[in-house]
């Protein structure tokens, strides 16, 4: 019998990759459990419900999420280019095959009026980036109006590269935040 921590991690790796290509209302129970190897009597032990599952996805993807940004940026030296890194993360995010847009938005578009908890996990990762730009933005020395403008670059590339499927929106929405970032330095943006 498998311990505790691997039969976890085995029904999330399989309820993320469930959800993340189907969908989760799409995606019950029994399909997790076949995914996992794991019985469904040990999956409602560990999660009690299907919001749990889908919260505990959501604190995974946040944590791939938090370490594919720091990653980006580990050789950015200035805030600018931490900045620019969030794109270049995306760029290569989008152009992963089985890219299906941001499970964050996902999940809240198919659960948000009807899972307060889903919800308010999806929110807090947003909020969250949110903080991160802004801490960068304050660094940079730039008004902080720059900062929502930022992360609307990168939420809406998001939803563009999962609707279109052209990853390319990552490529534009960094040029689009270069201008930005130049326009809110005073300084002449560079020809995108």
């Amino acid at each position: 019998m498998i311990d505790e921590q691997t039969a976890r991690e085995q029904v999330v790796t399989a309820a993320d990759r469930l959800f993340y290509t189907r969908g989760i209302q799409a995606v019950g129970m029994d399909a997790v459990r076949a995914e996992a190897g794991v019985s469904l009597k040990r999956i409602y032990g560990l999660f009690p419900s299907k919001d749990d599952l889908v919260i505990a996805v959501l604190h995974r993807r946040t944590e791939q999420w938090n370490t594919g940004i720091a990653t980006s940026a580990e050789g950015a030296k200035t805030p600018e280019e931490k900045l620019l890194a969030v794109f270049d993360f995306l760029s290569g995010w989008f152009r992963q095959d089985d890219f299906r847009g941001c499970a964050f938005i996902n999940s809240y578009g198919e659960l948000g009026a009807s899972s307060a908890a889903v919800a308010q996990v999806a929110r807090q990762q947003k909020a969250d980036f949110q903080r991160y730009v802004a801490s960068l933005v304050e660094e940079l020395g730039a008004p902080s109006s720059l900062a929502p403008q930022l992360a609307l670059l990168a939420e809406g590339a998001q939803t563009t590269a999962a609707i279109s499927g052209d990853a390319s929106a990552a490529a534009h929405a960094r040029s689009a935040a270069q201008i930005l970032i130049a326009a809110a330095l005073g300084r002449v943006p560079a020809a995108a």
